[in-house]
């Protein structure tokens, strides 16, 4: 598996697996994250006073999400007392970064021109955030939002480095419950190396007194092993390609080959690689959680998009909801499953994840008070 030709979001926008149209969850948590990024542009308006403005969205994808944060971002400008310096209006320059395979054709055909003032530019900038990306102290405003859990690699074709040669994540693909403890190591450290890294670049390129604002998928435990719905959903998808293991429509040295390239870290983590980095200081950090219902308000509060219960009845709207999240995790990992096992293999699996996942929710809402 190369990361930087096989992972990208499913790029057919027609197609009713398109990113576009199935990336409600990510929506919601740029909604979340809405009121930081307004302080922090604010901030390096007040405090900076930059003429031209430079804003930098990494993995920014494409489709309606990555619209909205140029959007918020150009009204938050615009609406900041210091958006002029004298006579003249502050300019903005955009970058959108995402790796090579991201659809820019779609960010730039969906562009309005008739966006209000102040004057901004947008530029796509195809590469890897793990490298550096700008000259030196260029940059005022870094945002991501559900891409930095994703990891560089995973290192050769059994996810594990050649001295624990036979040593697999048997019938994972990912960190569960059977994981060997070396395998959950190589993750974590593969994360740590990540995480540094990238911080040590845009320490480079960020100006001094300039923001950076992180979202990403985490955990509320010290367990790794207790990642919440990210957890269920990659064991149920595990159990989807061991179904199809029984029936021989996928053999089993390719699945216990195979480890999706992310983790989901704490918050712990996340405060002492950035300690450790020594160049940076956390002026807020916190953990919410999105409502588990992908087509739930889509323009909600942010506190609504965080904190608002699912609350299905019914064996329909069990079902309605195992294909709507088999669809949106399709969205995202379809190429990396597709380059690993095959095109052919895809329709059915999600199938089998969707029956699933309704499975699941059935079982949880029988156990729920509320169901008696």
């Amino acid at each position: 598996m190369k990361i930087e030709r096989d992972f990208h979001m499913t790029n057919d926008g027609d197609d009713e697996f398109s990113y576009a149209k199935n990336s409600m969850m990510q929506r919601k948590a740029i909604l979340a994250a809405k009121p930081t990024v307004k302080e922090a542009i604010s901030k390096v308006c007040t405090d900076l006073h930059p003429q031209s403005m430079v804003i930098v969205d990494l993995g920014c994808s494409f489709g309606a999400n990555t619209l909205l944060f140029v959007s918020d971002a150009i009204t938050t400008i615009g609406e900041n007392p210091n958006n002029t310096i004298g006579e003249r209006p502050k300019e903005i320059q955009f970058f959108l970064n995402d790796l090579p395979g991201n659809d820019f054709n779609n960010i730039f055909q969906s562009l309005e021109q008739g966006l209000q003032p102040p004057p901004h530019y947008v530029v796509g900038l195809p590469g890897s955030f793990y490298t550096r990306l700008f000259p030196c102290n260029s940059v005022h405003l870094f945002h991501s939002s559900m891409s930095l859990m994703w990891l560089s690699q995973i290192t050769n074709h059994i996810g594990l480095p050649e001295n624990l040669d036979g040593i697999m994540n048997e019938a994972n693909i990912h960190i569960g419950l059977t994981t060997p403890p070396l395998v959950t190591k190589l993750y974590q450290n593969q994360f740590k190396k990540d995480f540094s890294r990238f911080l040590q670049m845009r320490c480079k390129e960020i100006v001094p007194g300039g923001r950076m604002v992180l979202t990403m998928l985490g955990r509320n435990s010290t367990d790794v092993f207790s990642a919440g719905g990210t957890t269920m959903a990659f064991e149920l998808l595990s159990q989807g390609l061991q179904t199809l293991v029984a029936e021989d429509c996928v053999e089993k040295e390719k699945l216990d080959s195979f480890n999706l390239p992310l983790y989901c870290p704490s918050v712990d983590e996340l405060k002492e690689l950035v300690w450790q980095n020594e160049l940076l200081d956390i002026t807020d950090i916190r953990l919410f959680e999105i409502n588990g219902n992908p087509n739930g308000g889509s323009d909600q509060s942010a506190e609504d998009a965080a904190a608002a219960p699912v609350i299905i009845h019914g064996a329909a709207a069990a079902e309605a909801a195992g294909k709507t999240i088999s669809t949106s995790l399709r969205a995202v990992k379809e190429p990396l499953i597709a380059s690993h096992f095959g095109e052919s293999i895809l329709d059915k699996l999600f199938a089998v994840f969707a029956r699933y996942f309704t499975n699941c929710i059935e079982s949880e809402v029988e156990k729920s008070p509320l169901a008696e």
